[in-house]
């Protein structure tokens, strides 16, 4: 007897919809495992990471928050994965975004700058962002480089340039010798938008870019060339639509709303450019790009859900003394169990037995 993949005449609409709480359902199953081989509880466990968090309205807020960027990021992700693009930097873009928009906060400090400031610093992160993409784009366009490999390297690059700056000629004369800028004006902050939180107006502008993607995925030409691109690029090249142009098209979107999400995590709930401002939001972003289906409102659920994760974890850290790294290990299984779930969607399990042996 053998276990076989069976290729589906068509594609299945139910394990689509199911893949992804199949997932969630194997790796919850996976981390009450290692719970266990950590001597926790992992029904207790479990109720600090995914049910407490959702009883306080501070932490309801602070999901929001870690939310935000996740859902921004993996936005811009989902249109290059459905074009056949392999952003795979958004990291990267992400810490560039919150370098060249912080350019502002840094040689304004001190001084009296209207509010007009913010706005600008985030178009000058969202443009950072696009430029930082824009190199794998060009590399894969031009001289057929691989963009995951190009794009990942630049992750490393971007968070070099990052601590030169912070450590050199951006660090806070005032810090104590500490890698961090000086704290950025209020003129230079994203306003907040409830009292008693860190909700800030930044999670407006994540639900205003969700929106748009939807409208644009599933009412305009640009949307349905990205779809096609992806789907049939033979019939993409019939139908007129130039792939190169796409690649540049996706990659520019992609690191902008990365660019953008970074000035406004370092405008909003950091207030200053430091090393680590990331806890790896563009590599999370990619799990929650496919758990949403690559589909705008399904990211929204998603992001809200691996955001979940990370406020769990720190409660669990506090409260239970379970590792913060457990957090990323349920994010990295959930990855994988989504991955070989969704190969259900083209694939059936068959079980077929030996033949007989003939003489």
């Amino acid at each position: 007897m053998q276990l076989v993949l069976e290729k589906r005449a068509e594609r299945s609409t139910f394990i689509a919809l199911a893949s992804p709480l199949l997932a969630i359902v194997l790796t919850l199953v996976t981390i009450s495992i290692l719970l266990l081989a950590l001597g926790k509880n992992p029904l207790a466990a479990l109720y600090v990471y995914f049910i407490e968090p959702l009883t306080d309205p501070y932490t309801l807020m602070e999901i929001a928050v870690k939310a935000s960027p996740l859902v921004m990021i993996a936005i811009g992700l989902s249109l290059c994965y459905l074009a056949n693009v392999w952003n795979i930097g958004a990291e990267g873009q992400f810490i560039m975004g919150a370098v060249t928009g912080s350019y502002l906060a840094v040689v304004t400090n001190g001084s009296d700058v209207g509010h007009w400031l913010v706005i600008v610093m985030l178009i000058m992160g969202a443009l950072g962002g696009a430029l930082w993409a824009l190199i794998p784009a060009i590399c894969r366009v031009r001289f057929g480089a691989n963009e995951i490999l190009t794009s990942l390297m630049l992750v490393y690059v971007a968070d070099l340039i990052m601590d030169y700056l912070v450590r050199g000629p951006w660090r806070d004369p005032k810090g104590m010798n500490f890698p961090t800028t000086a704290s950025f004006d209020p003129s230079a902050t994203v306003p907040v938008i409830l009292d008693g939180g860190r909700l800030h107006a930044g999670v407006i502008v994540t639900l205003a870019v969700v929106v748009i993607a939807a409208v644009m995925l599933g009412r305009t030409i640009k949307g349905f060339e990205i779809r096609v691109v992806g789907a049939a690029p033979r019939a993409a090249r019939f139908a007129g639509f130039k792939s190169d142009r796409l690649v540049i098209f996706t990659f520019l979107i992609s690191g902008a709303l990365a660019g953008l999400a970074g000035i406004i995590e370092v405008a909003g709930p950091v207030g200053v450019l430091q090393p680590g401002i990331s806890p790896g939001y563009g590599f999370t972003a990619i799990i929650v790009a496919f758990l949403g289906r690559l589909n705008p409102l399904g990211i929204l659920i998603a992001g809200l859900f691996l955001a979940l994760t990370f406020i769990g974890g720190e409660g669990a850290q506090i409260s239970m003394k379970i590792p913060l790294d457990l957090t990323k290990v349920f994010q990295g299984v959930l990855l994988f169990y989504v991955l070989a779930c969704d190969s259900l969607i083209l694939y059936r399990i068959r079980l077929i037995g030996s033949q007989p042996k003939t003489a």
